[in-house]
C-alpha cells in the first residue's frame, strides 16, 4: 500500500516486484501433475475395491453437503445485506455481453474432459466449445427493377448464424487426469503382487515430489509476499473500486469467514470430537499458500505435507481425498457465485422469486463442482448461473475488478474444506484401514509360513548325512582388512550347499 502512494509506478518496477511470486507459482504448478498421478495411484492401490468405494462415498457426501451449505449461506447473506443498488449501474456503466458459453455446452465440455481422448494432451490442454458468428450470404432479388427494390437490396442488414466447434485450450485437464488415474489405481490394487513393482515406482515418485515441496516451502513466504504486493500495486483506482463494490466484497468475505471459521469446524467437531482449531493450526501453512496463489491445485503439495506430517492423516486417505477435493469441492466458489448472481439481479432492479432463488442455490452448487481448480474459474461458471435464471450476463465483467482479491479468500476456504474433509473421512474410515492393515499383515505371515513349509517338505524329501554338526575355521587376509571366518555347517546345510560355506561371521 505504501508503494501505491508513490504513483505512477513504472510497469517494469511492478514486474520486478511480482517476479519472485511468479516463480513460486510456476514451481508449485510444476509439481501438480506428478503429485496427482503418484498420490492417486499409491493411495488407491493400497485399498481394496470395497474400501475405496466407501472412502469415495464418504468424501462425496461431505463435499456435496458443505457445498450446498455454502451456497445457501451466500443466498441468505446477500438477501439480508442487500449490497446491490441500481444506482451502481450509473457509476459502473454497462458490461460487455458474452454469449460464448451456454449451460448445455459447459455441461458437455465437463463430460468430454472427464474422458480425454489423449492422455498426454490432457497434461497441458483441455477441450472447450467455441462459438463463432458467421455471416450468411443472402441472395439479392435480381428482378428488382424499381428504385425501392434496389435500395432495399443495398441497405439490407447482414445476417449471422452461430456455429459451434470444439477446440483445445491451454490448461491442464485436471478432471480427466484424476478420472483416469483413479481407475488406474483401483485396477492396480486388484492385481496385488503382480503390480508391486509399479506401486513401488509411484511410491518413490511421490516421496521425491514431497521432498521438492519441502525445498519450495523455504522460498514460499517471500514468494507469496511478492505475489500479493505486485497484485495490489497493479490495480488501478483501487479506492474507487472499493467504494463502488465495497458492500459486495464485504458480503462475500463475511460469508467465507462464517463458512470457513464456524460451519466447517463445527462439522468437524460434531463428527470427530476433536478440537478443530488445533487441526487448523496444522494446515495453517496450506491456508497461507492458498491466499497467495489463489489456486487449490497449486496448493496441493503443501496441503499433502501439512496433513500427513503435521496431523498424521493416513496417506491412503489424503492421496485420494485431496486431489478429488481440489477439483470438485469448491465451497468458497459456490458461496461467491450465489452472492454474485443475486447481486447482479439487485443491481439491475430485478426481484427474484423463491423458485429462482432456489435455482441459483442449486446451480451454484453444481457449477462449482465443474469449476476447474485454477484461478478465476468462478467467473466462467458464473455465466451458467445467470443464464439459468435469465439474468444479464454482460454485468459479469463489472466484477472482474475485485475478483483477484475475492478469489484468494474463496480459494483458502476451498483448501480448508478439503483438509477438514480429509480429517473427517480418515476418522470414519480408521477402523476399516486398521482391519485392512491386519489382513495385509496376516496374508504376509501366511505367505511366509507357506514358504517355510515348502522348504521343510523339500528337506524331508532329500536324505541327508547324520554326522554331527562341526565347525570349520579358516582365515582370509586382505591388504586392508584381515578377517577370520567361522563357517557353521549342519548336515542339512551341508547337503544343500556346494561350497559348504553358508553362515559367515566376520571377526576383526
Amino acid at each position: 500500500m505504501l508503494l501505491r502512494v508513490a504513483s505512477p509506478i513504472h510497469p517494469d518496477i511492478v514486474m520486478v516486484i511480482a517476479f519472485p511470486g511468479d516463480i513460486l507459482m510456476r514451481m508449485l504448478k510444476m509439481l501438480i501433475l506428478p503429485l496427482i498421478i503418484s498420490s492417486l495411484i499409491t493411495g488407491l492401490a493400497g485399498l481394496d475395491a470395497k474400501s475405496s468405494g466407501r472412502l469415495g462415498t464418504r468424501a462425496m457426501v461431505y463435499y456435496m453437503t458443505t457445498t450446498i451449505i455454502a451456497a445457501v449461506l451466500g443466498v441468505i447473506l446477500v438477501l439480508v445485506i442487500h449490497p446491490g443498488n441500481p444506482k451502481l449501474k450509473e457509476h459502473l456503466g454497462e458490461g460487455e455481453k458474452n454469449d460464448d458459453v451456454s449451460s448445455l455446452d459447459a455441461f458437455f465440455d465437463l463430460i468430454r474432459n472427464l474422458f480425454p481422448e489423449n492422455l498426454v494432451q490432457a497434461c497441458f490442454q483441455q477441450i472447450q466449445t467455441v462459438t463463432k458468428k458467421v455471416e450468411v450470404v443472402i441472395e439479392e432479388d435480381v428482378n428488382a427493377t424499381t428504385m425501392e427494390g434496389l435500395v432495399a437490396n443495398i441497405t439490407k442488414d447482414p445476417q449471422f448464424v452461430v456455429k459451434k466447434s470444439l477446440q483445445f485450450k491451454s490448461g491442464m485437464n485436471v478432471l480427466g487426469l484424476i478420472g483416469f488415474f483413479i481407475a488406474f489405481g483401483i485396477c492396480m490394487g486388484k492385481m496385488g503382487e503382480k503390480a508391486r513393482l509399479m506401486l513401488e515406482f509411484f511410491s518413490i515418485l511421490n516421496e521425491i515430489v514431497m521432498k521438492l515441496v519441502i525445498c519450495i516451502m523455504w522460498y514460499s513466504p517471500f514468494g507469496i509476499a511478492c505475489l500479493i504486493c505486485g497484485k495490489i500495486i497493479s490495480i488501478k483506482d483501487l479506492e474507487v473500486v472499493g467504494r463502488q463494490l465495497g458492500m459486495y466484497m464485504v458480503t462475500v468475505i463475511i460469508g467465507l469467514i462464517i463458512h470457513g471459521a464456524i460451519f466447517l469446524p463445527a462439522i468437524y467437531f460434531a463428527i470427530v470430537r476433536k478440537n478443530p482449531f488445533t487441526f487448523f493450526l496444522g494446515i495453517f501453512q496450506a491456508w497461507i499458500t492458498a491466499l497467495g496463489t489463489a489456486s487449490s491445485a497449486g496448493t496441493l503439495p503443501v496441503t499433502f505435507r501439512c496433513l500427513e506430517e503435521n496431523l498424521g492423516i493416513d496417506k491412503r486417505v489424503t492421496r485420494f481425498v485431496l486431489p478429488v477435493g481440489a477439483t470438485i469441492n469448491m465451497d468458497g466458489t459456490a458461496l461467491y457465485e450465489a452472492v454474485a448472481a443475486i447481486f447482479i439481479a439487485q443491481m439491475n432492479g430485478i426481484v427474484l422469486d423463491p423458485g429462482q432463488i432456489v435455482t441459483v442455490s442449486l446451480t451454484a452448487t453444481l457449477a462449482s463442482v465443474g469449476a476447474a481448480s485454477i484461478p478465476s474459474a468462478g467467473l466462467v461458471t458464473m455465466l451458467l448461473i445467470l443464464t439459468a435464471v435469465g439474468l444479464p450476463t454482460q454485468d459479469i465483467s463489472l466484477l472482474v475488478a475485485v475478483d483477484w482479491l475475492l478469489d484468494r479468500f474463496r480459494t483458502s476456504v476451498n483448501v480448508v474444506g478439503d483438509s477438514y474433509g480429509a480429517g473427517i473421512v480418515y476418522h470414519l474410515s480408521k477402523a476399516e484401514l486398521e482391519e485392512l492393515d491386519a489382513q495385509t499383515a496376516k496374508s504376509d505371515d501366511i505367505e511366509m509360513m507357506t514358504k517355510t513349509q515348502s522348504y521343510y517338505d523339500d528337506m524331508k524329501n532329500h536324505p541327508v548325512p547324520t554326522f554331527p554338526t562341526y565347525i570349520h575355521i579358516y582365515h582370509a587376509v586382505s591388504e586392508s582388512f584381515p578377517v577370520s571366518f567361522f563357517c557353521i555347517l549342519t548336515p542339512a546345510i551341508f547337503a544343500h550347499c556346494d561350497n559348504c560355506v553358508v553362515m559367515l561371521k566376520a571377526v576383526k
